[in-house]
């Protein structure tokens, strides 16, 4: 039988989550923005009720593509405060709307919201050694600049727990308990991930660098 982290319990969702999920590099920007709408949303909620959800959240935001998200209007606000797939929060759409517009304007400035939010863990996923669960924090250093900086870019709902929460989620860290079978995967996931990462980056260099003719 596999040991896994103990708060994902039995629920098969929430287990398959934990299994494939949780704790894998995700670079991609569309992934990237619904992991922090999801986040927001999950404030004061379990996380499982978000999991629940999550097929119509991706329905009714078109598939959290930000450039769609950032042109609703108050008809789009409208329909969503009527869908019960959601979590009906006006305060929570409205944010993942005004962070949708936040993240268009980071996308054009640095040319990916990835590598934005990678910066804060140097692009390299963080590997951690915990023993237990209550070992593990709810929010850290970079976790606080990372909330600090996203909030002067104008994005809400996206406190330094939320930020961290995210960061586990999207695998900027390993927080995977030594004991649980996924921990020793993600760490060679994220070994591999830099691997590819530093490969791309040396090609782009090498292209760059040649000489015209």
């Amino acid at each position: 039988m596999k040991c896994r982290c103990e708060w994902c319990g039995s629920d098969p969702l929430y287990v398959a989550y934990h299994d494939e999920e949780w704790g894998v590099p995700v670079h991609d920007d569309r992934h990237l923005f619904e992991m922090l709408v999801l986040e927001g949303a999950q404030a004061g909620l379990s996380w499982l009720t978000i999991l629940r959800k999550r097929e119509n959240y991706r329905n009714a935001f078109h598939g959290f593509d930000p450039k769609k998200v950032a042109a609703y209007s108050q008809t789009d606000i409208r329909r969503l405060l009527k869908d019960s797939g959601i979590v009906r929060n006006r305060l929570k759409i409205e944010s993942a709307i005004q962070n949708a517009k936040a993240t268009l304007k980071i996308i054009n400035k640095e040319g990916a919201f990835s590598a934005f939010l990678w910066r804060y863990v140097e692009d390299v996923p963080r590997q951690n050694a915990w023993t237990s669960l209550s070992q593990i924090p709810a929010r850290t250093e970079q976790s606080d600049a990372m909330s600090r900086d996203l909030k002067k870019c104008g994005f809400n709902f996206i406190g330094s727990t939320i930020c961290y929460a995210f960061m586990q989620s999207v695998g900027m860290v390993n927080d995977h308990i030594v004991g649980c079978f996924r921990h020793a995967e993600i760490k060679k996931l994220a070994k591999m991930s830099t691997s590819v990462k530093n490969a791309l980056g040396t090609a782009r260099q090498g292209r760059l660098a040649l000489p015209r003719t």
